[in-house]
């Protein structure tokens, strides 16, 4: 038995493996790769029941690990610097697809409680493949690569919640029991967790984890048995094997050893996933779909246009161009492998049956091949939707031009890009005796710089109808201190749109933009109409060594005039 578990095993290994090669191909997650390969296993192999058991074993043990990695970047504190739109979007996304998506479910037909976690497992978006895709694209350090990556935390922490209040409550867990004793012996349990919690992460945590971090390999080891004991503790107290896990990861979150644990378990994550995404392919049960494939249809709709239109509302509603709206938008038109999690956890409770999960795993298929494509062709498909974004754009459109029709002081240098280094650029400029206004799409970021007294202006780099109102005629260098991938305009030709719109304005000065590595660079320089191309970190490198070592050249000439000759 022992030889056929291992045979069919290392069979689903290599279908997942060359399915997943195809799905590479066709730019699609492996999530999708693997979920399919257990829709095929299913469907045409007949596997023994041991193999079965195996599976699901290694599927458990994947989420809570998957789980335990989430609790160890998990930081409470992160609310505070997410930011009012990051927060204002994620919270009102999750608000917009629970509600909405509960009315659908009803109207096709689902119970309320079905509809309700259908519903709530609509809600969550996947970071990695976002995160993934959006570093792929080199538009993370983007403005709307950050509001993304804000409110898919926003998410994270709601899904923990959601969570934590699913195994609390016990939707509809009372059947025919005393429900009020069931809800006081889990808050009881909740509330010894928590205590245990504060007293490891008090006393514990750190030395334990500094005597193990002295072989890695014993910490990789001791982490991984904590999250699976952790998990085991969780299932026989009432609180689940996913909150087990989650409390495990919290527990050493606040080490300076979680960054290491991280990184050194992920590799063994995603390979444990494959599992649970097998298991979730397997269970689908083939002869409901037919049934299932309309509400999927249905709700993945919902899931591609509702998610990407309140995002996009919510952010005019704030002050951003419905550009950085509908880019930060499609990065939430599909669900997550927490939906997947959450969904089997109510199966798990009994508040749900199989074709629940079916249903889910269905829109999660659909939902998650087709974002791939809508955010990676994201900028051709604005220009496609720009017509209908364009009302969206009216407030901000009169802000500008009220902004534009004030008298312009003369200028020096533009700086498009106020982040961290171009804040920084503007501040040494104008040091050095220049005249300096900076651009940038970050309304908060404007408005703070105003508020401290700098020349800056609201607008898009990639919009060229705003470098009309630029005083572009007076200006001698422009610099973009923007990502690379935020102003790429064309596929063939990254930069023809961009240079063509500068120069087609009378600007006759020079231009200067930031490059992350030589190869950047050459591609830059490649592409025509660049004067000069800063390094950022390379240059600050550069500039922290000259230091060091002329303090060090002072040093020893100080030691030498002391010393008597």
């Amino acid at each position: 038995m022992a030889d056929v578990v291992f045979q069919e095993i290392a069979w689903l290994l290599l279908a997942a493996a060359a399915v997943g090669l195809l799905g590479a191909v066709l730019r699609q997650p492996v999530i999708v790769s693997f979920i399919a390969v257990g829709i095929a296993a299913a469907a045409f192999f007949d596997s023994s029941a041991e193999t079965a058991s195996q599976i699901r074993f290694l599927a458990e043990l994947g989420v809570a690990l998957l789980l335990f990695l989430v609790g160890l970047k998990l930081d409470w504190r992160l609310i505070k610097t997410l930011g009012p739109v990051a927060l204002a979007t994620g919270l009102g996304q999750v608000a917009f697809t629970a509600g909405i998506g509960f009315l659908i479910g009803l109207a096709l037909g689902l119970d309320w409680l079905t509809s309700l976690y259908v519903a709530v497992a609509l809600t969550f978006s996947s970071t990695i493949i976002v995160v993934k895709l959006l570093s792929d694209k080199r538009e993370l350090e983007t403005l709307h690569g950050r509001i993304a990556l804000g409110f898919l935390i926003v998410q994270d922490i709601v899904v923990v919640i959601a969570m934590v209040v699913l195994s609390t409550i016990g939707i509809g867990a009372a059947q025919g029991g005393s429900g009020l004793g069931d809800l006081a012996m889990v808050l009881g349990s909740l509330f010894a967790v928590v205590v245990l919690l504060v007293l490891f992460v008090r006393y514990l945590a750190d030395p334990l984890m500094s005597r193990l971090a002295r072989t890695p390999e014993l910490l990789v080891i001791a982490s991984i048995g904590w999250a699976a004991t952790a998990a085991t503790i969780g299932d026989t107290i009432g609180l689940g094997k996913e909150l087990g896990g989650l409390a495990a990861g919290i527990s050493i979150g606040s080490t300076p050893y979680r960054d290491m644990v991280s990184a050194r378990l992920a590799a063994l994550r995603d390979f444990l996933l494959l599992f649970f995404f097998l298991s979730i392919g397997a269970t689908l049960e083939l002869s409901t779909l037919g049934e299932d494939f309309t509400r999927a249809i249905v709700f993945s709709l919902f899931v591609l246009v509702g998610n990407p239109l309140i995002v996009i509302l919510i952010m005019a509603w704030m002050g951003y161009r419905a550009r950085t709206g509908f880019l930060a938008g499609l990065t939430v038109a599909q669900i997550s492998e927490f939906s997947l999690i959450f969904i089997t956890m109510g199966l798990s409770l009994g508040h749900v049956d199989q074709s629940a999960v079916g249903l889910v795993t269905l829109v999660g298929l659909v939902t998650i091949a087709l974002s791939v494509y809508m955010i990676t062709y994201s900028h051709e498909l604005y220009v496609w939707a720009r017509p209908l974004l364009r009302p969206l754009d009216l407030r901000d459109g009169r802000e500008v031009a009220a902004e534009n029709d004030e008298q312009r002081p003369a200028v020096d240098v533009i700086v498009f890009g106020l982040g961290r280094f171009g804040s920084q650029l503007l501040r040494r400029l104008d040091d050095a005796g220049y005249s300096v206004l900076g651009v940038d799409l970050d309304p908060q970021a404007v408005r703070r710089l105003s508020h401290e007294g700098w020349q800056v202006r609201y607008g898009d780099v990639a919009e060229q109808e705003f470098w009309s109102e630029l005083p572009l005629v007076q200006a001698r260098w422009i610099v973009l201190s923007v990502p690379y991938g935020a102003i790429l305009l064309t596929e063939t030709d990254p930069h023809s749109g961009l240079i063509t719109a500068i120069r087609s304005h009378r600007f006759a000065g020079r231009v200067a933009i930031t490059a992350r590595d030589d190869e950047e660079a050459r591609r830059l320089k490649e592409s025509g109409g660049i004067d000069l191309v800063l390094y950022p970190f390379d240059d600050a490198a550069t500039a922290a060594a000259k230091q060091i070592a002329d303090l060090d050249e002072e040093l020893a000439s100080m030691v030498e005039e002391a010393t008597p000759t």
